[in-house]
């Protein structure tokens, strides 16, 4: 398995207790990129026993090793605990002692196994993971955010000095004005686990916290050199995937990745590989662009990428093509006609 993803791949994020992992995929593929999962915002419990963090966590701070002061609190004094997700505790991303903690433990584990970080939960909204309920030290969404600013920023020249390369998973950004952007100028990548489809049958149309938002994410990523990855949920149906790969190929740069997959926080065997993932368009011949409401066109020396990102369900919009074209089953056409959240990627004879 590792000699066949390795040369499919361009990243790959293990554990910490998966450096072995990581050597092997170096082995088959020195080109690959290798990340460590880290989580920014919580310790875990359940990795300490007997008073004893283990040696190696899916977090940057152990919790027994934790100061007090670093663990968030409500009003009434007591700590978070993830809804939902038992063990996990959240921390003081805005405390510079956490800060320095953070990244000289992650930094000390991973710099000689891996090639960067994934930074997982780096979040916006201050009730996130308990609902309605924000930290007494940050009362606004914007103070969260103005926290974890602070601790991007803080750690940034701790691991660029490393060499260790940082991306953050920043899920649910396109919902809060600039976030994106603010939080990528401290790293060298973003994540966004939830993009564009969210289930076979829940599909990010246009609106103005919609699919523009997503697809713009790896557009100014691209334009500063920056890494994007983005994660479709769909079960491998066809309407999903086809609007999700087709929606990334209308932004792609060099930078960019995609890896889908059907069920959150599954993530042991490697996400399918599709065929269409091997077709080669050639560059780009410039940016996507606007066709009609809502529908964006790229085209490619050997193909032609066209998306409706109109709401589920509204009528088809007909596109007549400059010339006879391949569509996804092999067939020539002449023209497209696509319903809101459907996309397709056209080849031509090269």
């Amino acid at each position: 398995m590792i000699a066949t993803e390795a040369q499919r791949r361009s990243y790959v994020v293990l554990n910490a207790w998966e450096s072995d992992l990581a050597a092997k995929f170096k082995a088959a593929n020195p080109k690959i990129q290798t990340f460590v999962y880290k989580d920014l915002s919580s310790t875990r419990s359940y990795a300490c026993s007997n008073g004893v963090d283990d040696s190696d966590l899916p977090t940057g701070v152990g919790y027994c090793e934790a100061d007090p002061s670093w663990f968030l609190r409500d009003d009434a004094g007591d700590r978070f605990e993830y809804d939902g997700y038992g063990g996990h505790w959240q921390m003081d991303v805005g405390n510079t002692a956490y800060q320095n903690a953070w990244a000289d433990n992650v930094i000390a584990s991973s710099a000689e196994v891996f090639d960067g970080v994934l930074m997982d939960n780096a979040l916006f909204a201050c009730d996130t993971y308990h609902d309605g309920v924000c930290p007494a030290a940050y009362p606004t969404d914007e103070s969260m955010r103005e926290a974890y600013r602070s601790m991007l920023a803080g750690t940034r020249q701790k691991f660029v000095d490393a060499g260790l390369k940082t991306v953050a998973n920043m899920s649910n950004a396109r919902l809060y004005d600039g976030a994106w952007d603010s939080y990528v100028e401290h790293l060298d990548g973003g994540f966004d686990e939830w993009w564009l489809t969210f289930g076979d049958k829940d599909l990010l149309s246009e609106y103005s916290q919609g699919w523009s938002r997503q697809i713009e994410q790896i557009t100014a990523n691209e334009a500063k050199g920056k890494i994007t990855w983005v994660q479709p949920h769909h079960s491998g149906a066809e309407q999903p995937f086809r609007y999700a790969f087709a929606s990334y190929l209308l932004a792609k740069g060099e930078h960019a990745a995609i890896s889908e997959i059907e069920e959150t926080d599954r993530y042991d065997d490697p996400s399918q590989w599709r065929a269409e993932y091997d077709w080669d368009l050639g560059t780009p011949l410039g940016a996507h662009r606007e066709i009609a409401k809502n529908v964006h066109q790229r085209d490619f020396p050997c193909g032609t990428v066209i998306v409706n990102a109109n709401r589920t369900g509204s009528a088809p919009v007909r596109i007549r093509l400059d010339e006879t074209q391949t569509n996804e089953t092999g067939a020539p056409v002449t023209f497209v006609a696509l319903p809101g959240t459907t996309g397709t990627v056209l080849r031509k004879n090269c």
